[in-house]
């Protein structure tokens, strides 16, 4: 049996993304979140997944989203995120089910500054409920781990009670995961605070769980955004292990992994950190450095190798007649960009063990 048995093709919400994070913990094994900003970057996804029959997570970042809807938007009040996740997830409702692989539809890091945005995306999936009976999207993240433990849970919570009520999953991040992105940067915190306390766990895991069970946690173990020189960044993946006993423990359960993980800060890590994580219930891993490298790569790639087609309209080392539309039509040169990007989520996916699934 396989997971298109348990689940459908194209986006999947409520009871299916639960089914899928089980069967992926089940099974070994974790499906990567791709940070996309158009639709060439969710296209290059979604290709990746179906080459290796693999179910995948697409997700934006509020700036992607904002990028999504144009650079030209205003964003005030966090109208063009807002406008740009909509639309995104729109988008990847339209073709996901044409790919033949199920497709989690999530918005990343939402810190306390960007609840507007937050209000903006649940507003439009209680209103896509109302007419589906099902969400827009399939999950959101919260990202409130800058804020004491006591007001994150108790904001987070605020917001799963109206998520359940539509099926909508919801990602919570406890401690600080370095690094910057999206312009949030947690480059100087103190790195105690890299290093979630299984009590933390337990007391997210308590309150949540009286309202739903749609919730994943990304508990911190030394994690960083971005690329760094290797040394600089100490994970201790094994420390999910600590985290799961301990809720296993307390709920006195025979159940090892009672508890969805989600690994922050995964480009960059190494295959047995990875490996480490998984084993100890990850079930989602955020990508996002390495596969905008490589969708540069395919574009510089290109560039280097037809420069000579690439300085005018017209003339080239055939003959200064020639014409070079063929070289410079975007359709060329992001698909070159779309194909190495390709490449290295299916290298993610690879790393994760997230190849024939279906």
């Amino acid at each position: 049996m396989g997971l298109l048995d348990i689940v459908p093709a194209g986006v999947i919400t409520g009871d299916n993304v639960r089914k899928l994070f089980q069967y992926a913990r089940e099974h070994g094994f974790a499906i990567p979140a791709i940070n996309c900003t158009s639709t060439s970057t969710v296209n290059a996804a979604l290709e990746a997944a179906r080459d290796i029959k693999s179910p995948i997570i697409i997700q934006f970042s509020n700036g992607g989203a904002a990028f999504v809807a144009g650079k030209g938007l205003s964003n005030k009040n966090q109208e063009a995120s807002i406008i740009g996740a909509i639309a995104g997830a729109q988008y990847v409702r339209t073709v996901a089910k044409s790919y033949g692989i199920p497709v989690v539809v999530h918005s990343d890091h939402c810190a306390k500054k960007l609840l507007p945005w937050f209000d903006g995306m649940l507003a439009a999936d209680e209103e896509y409920f109302k007419a589906n009976g099902e969400p827009l999207f399939s999950s959101h993240m919260l990202d409130l781990s800058e804020e004491p433990k006591e007001e994150n849970i108790e904001t987070c919570l605020k917001y799963l009670k109206r998520m359940a009520a539509i099926n909508c999953w919801l990602e919570m991040e406890i401690g600080i995961t370095g690094g910057e992105e999206d312009g949030v940067n947690n480059e100087s915190v103190d790195n105690a605070a890299l290093y979630t306390q299984p009590e933390d766990i337990w007391d997210i895991y308590k309150a949540f769980s009286k309202v739903t069970d749609l919730f994943s946690i990304a508990a911190a173990f030394g994690n960083v955004h971005g690329v760094y020189a290797p040394g600089n960044v100490k994970l201790h993946p094994e420390l999910l292990g600590k985290h799961q006993a301990y809720v296993k423990d307390q709920l006195k359960t025979t159940d090892p992994k009672p508890v969805f993980f989600v690994f922050h800060g995964g480009s960059g890590s190494t295959a047995d950190e990875i490996t480490t994580a998984v084993s100890h219930g990850v079930i989602k891993m955020n990508v996002d450095t390495d596969t905008q490298w490589a969708y540069w790569v395919g574009l510089r790639d290109f560039y280097e190798s037809k420069k000579d087609y690439l300085q005018a309209q017209v003339g080239n080392p055939e003959g200064p007649g020639k014409p070079n539309k063929k070289y410079y039509d975007p359709r060329v040169w992001v698909r070159e960009a779309e194909k190495t990007m390709s490449n290295r989520v299916q290298q993610a996916c690879k790393d994760l063990g997230n190849v024939n699934i279906l």
